[in-house]
């Protein structure tokens, strides 16, 4: 599929990727109404699913997956969410494992690549809300896990009529470097802070399988996923995690309409997370690559992003 010309065209001050990727990120706030579901999984875990509603009886969902230490409030969730309300579509915004503020029951929990309990959310939705079409859309980790479940040889249900994948980081070998980068000191402290505070609730419940030795080496990203991501799900190190789950070598084989949103000034991602060649060859695939944006940082007006209008686009098109 050709690529689409992107018409965004931030303020004047959100032209900078730094900037729009932290407002969005830290001063950003939508007013939604959610209702909590929790379901149990078939390990017995659970997620945590929260549900916001159009005004009248609808037959389509959105179903909307976070990024990295996000959950379900996240204004770049919830924005969508109620721009799909407002337009007569459910939304239900996923909590990944551990993500909802409980802690999950087992050690391990979510990752780039894991699959397994989107493919639970759906089958939950399809068996018991009746809904005849569901979009599905991700946030930067959560795009990933969007694309690699199209493509990594699901059998997809008929329901699944779209899919956008938004600040996606495709080739995760790159992004972690891209993250490790001088440039990106800050969202990298912040996150390894938030994923090693969690880590160390999990080892209080856990003692056996994390020693204190482990857990102080962590200094970087790249270590965590050494010492956790990669142990915790069957990996044989970060490297083998990010080859594994990334989520570009399955592009080619999506077979329903999927827009994926990358701006050019994203400093999350490396030149292979722009799959040119992927999307000339898809007719499935469409890709989109704004100049502006930064990380999921789509500003626009009336507080509605970029992204979120495409998205509704992509889908009622």
């Amino acid at each position: 599929m050709p690529i689409i010309k992107s018409t965004y065209k931030p303020p004047f001050y959100f032209k900078n990727g730094f900037i729009s990727t932290v407002y969005s990120g830290l001063i950003r706030r939508i007013s939604l109404s959610q209702e909590r579901e929790r379901i149990t999984l078939n390990d017995g875990d659970f997620l945590d699913l929260d549900w916001s509603f159009s005004k009248e009886k609808s037959d389509a969902l959105i179903i909307l997956l976070h990024g990295l230490e996000g959950n379900g409030q996240r204004p770049y969730l919830t924005g969508a969410a109620k721009l799909f309300n407002a337009h007569g579509t459910d939304a239900v915004c996923v909590n990944f494992r551990g993500c909802s503020g409980e802690d999950n029951l087992k050690y391990y929990s979510y990752h780039s690549g894991e699959t397994k309990d989107l493919k639970a959310v759906i089958k939950h939705v399809i068996a018991n809300k009746k809904y005849s079409k569901i979009y599905l859309k991700g946030i930067s980790l959560g795009a990933n896990v969007i694309l690699k479940y199209l493509g990594e040889g699901n059998l997809i249900p008929k329901e699944i009529k779209a899919a956008i994948a938004v600040s996606v980081p495709c080739y995760l070998t790159g992004s972690a470097k891209a993250l490790h980068a001088l440039k990106n000191k800050l969202y990298h402290d912040r996150f390894l802070r938030h994923l090693v505070n969690r880590l160390k609730t999990k080892q209080k419940r856990f003692p056996e399988l994390l020693s204190n030795e482990a857990l102080n080496a962590i200094k970087t990203l790249t270590d965590f996923d050494n010492v956790y991501t990669a142990k915790a799900h069957g990996f044989e190190d970060a490297l083998d995690y990010y080859i594994k789950c990334s989520s570009l070598q399955f592009l080619p084989n999506i077979k329903i309409p999927t827009l994926v949103i990358n701006a050019l000034n994203d400093s999350f991602l490396s030149p292979e997370c722009y799959p040119v060649k992927e999307a000339k060859n898809n007719p499935d695939l469409y890709l989109e690559m704004p100049n502006h944006g930064g990380h999921a940082g789509f500003i626009d007006r009336k507080n509605v992003y970029y992204n979120e209008k495409r998205a509704l686009e992509f889908v009622t098109r």
